[in-house]
């Protein structure tokens, strides 16, 4: 009986922190939907909200991650007035790509083969090769992915950057704070 309590006890903890980690992603994504930024390409991002997704996967794996990026996508459209529409399903599936992509490149980050950093700017490239190949696809012109990937390639590198070195950062101190909330839970 009290293992049953405990695993009820772990997965609400669980259960919490993912919800954190979806509140924190979807006000990012908000925020930074929001804020024009004046960058070369037009529609380019930060990629701010891909920090939380990529904690996410590190903290509790590609399902978590996935459940981060898509949730994400569905809230932050509604909340910024675009459920259903283009935008939706670019940040959909480039979320879920770059989620993908990062997984596996988290593969490689654990057997310390590459950084951190490494595994954020291959999510960021990909997140920018899936959206441009959706436009494409969607608007029917693949001079649109010809054109403006080499660009968003560029740009994928400071951006990618930035959010491995934020998300390295979170890790610790995210990480140290499960840690000190289990052994308060042993005592």
């Amino acid at each position: 009986m009290q293992d049953s309590g405990l695993r009820t006890r772990n997965r609400l903890k669980y259960l919490t922190y993912l919800a954190l980690l979806i509140t924190f992603a979807v006000v990012i994504h908000t925020v930074e939907a929001a804020m024009p930024l004046p960058m070369p390409v037009p529609g380019v991002r930060i990629g701010l909200a891909n920090i939380i997704t990529l904690l996410a996967l590190i903290l509790f794996g590609l399902r978590s991650g996935l459940v981060v990026a898509a949730i994400r996508s569905v809230l932050g459209s509604i909340f910024v007035g675009g459920l259903f529409g283009f935008g939706f399903w670019l940040s959909l599936t480039a979320g879920l790509a770059s989620c993908l992509a990062m997984a596996f490149v988290l593969l490689f980050q654990r057997k310390g083969l590459v950084s951190l950093i490494s595994v954020s700017v291959v999510g960021a490239a990909m997140h920018n090769l899936t959206q441009l190949s959706m436009a494409s696809i969607i608007i029917s012109s693949f001079d649109l992915l010809k054109g403006y990937y080499p660009f968003l390639l560029l740009l994928s590198i400071p951006t990618g950057i930035f959010t491995g070195l934020a998300a390295y950062y979170l890790e610790g101190v995210t990480g140290r704070m499960i840690r000190q909330t289990n052994l308060s839970d042993t005592s």
